[in-house]
């Protein structure tokens, strides 16, 4: 929940200059809240330099439509220009309750709509110590698989570490390597298509780490926070995504 009117067109500008110099080897797309959505769909329309960034949304509905107030469905989404939607986000479940129940219906709406679901997974504090780490990530990715089934192939995954996220702390490459390597074999396990998934990493991943996170064989990219909100740090981020 960051982002105003002027921050917003302050980072686009800052980026499309970023990337106008140095264009990206990689994707690349910004997760916007709902209500800046159209506006920077137009401050990308009008930058060339961003013609390949994507948009995605926060959060999505996982109803079509009808007398659900305040929620937004799939639909809007892409109607704005989203390509993608971020479900399960570990402060939706948090703070909001989400079951991954919820969490795979929302993903199979994102899905049903044309809109790719980037699903979060991950373990807090007390889990990892404890040593369900495995246990709990596996049971996220479960019902996302059970409820979508063939169509598994369309999903991005992310593991976000809830310790990780805004404290400054990030998991080792290695931490991290361990816990991708377990999502793709259950993926693996699920689709002979898996091979297509792509594996984020969403712990706190910034400029000083980027590099060394992406260097790991499972971890095809970063789900960004705070770090995003500088172009300076973003633009290198990406830079390092591009090696």
């Amino acid at each position: 929940m960051n982002g105003s009117l002027a921050a917003n067109e302050a980072l686009l500008t800052a980026l499309a200059q970023g990337l106008g110099a140095s264009p990206a080897a990689c994707d690349v797309l910004v997760c916007v809240p709902a209500p800046y959505l159209a506006q920077v769909q137009a401050l990308k329309a009008a930058q060339p330099a961003l013609a390949a960034m994507e948009l995605g949304g926060q959060d999505v509905s996982a109803q079509a439509s009808g007398a659900y107030t305040g929620e937004i469905s799939a639909a809007m989404l892409k109607e704005l220009g989203c390509r993608y939607v971020i479900v399960g986000h570990s402060e939706r479940r948090q703070y909001h309750g989400e079951t991954d129940a919820l969490v795979a219906d929302k993903a199979k709406a994102a899905l049903v709509a044309g809109v790719t679901p980037i699903v979060c997974v991950g373990e807090t504090l007390a889990e990892r110590e404890a040593g369900h780490t495995e246990e709990v990530v596996k049971r996220q990715l479960a019902a996302v698989i059970h409820t979508n089934g063939h169509c598994i192939s369309e999903i991005v995954v992310a593991y976000e570490p809830v310790w990780a996220i805004g404290t400054g702390k990030t998991a080792s490459p290695e931490e991290a390597q361990a816990v991708h390597a377990v999502l793709r074999a259950q993926l693996k396990a699920a689709s002979d298509q898996a091979g297509r998934i792509k594996l984020l990493y969403g712990g706190s991943m910034n400029a000083a780490n980027a590099a060394s996170l992406l260097a790991q064989p499972d971890i095809d990219g970063g789900l960004i926070g705070g770090a995003a909100l500088k172009a300076p740090d973003f633009l290198t981020i990406i830079a390092a995504a591009s090696v």
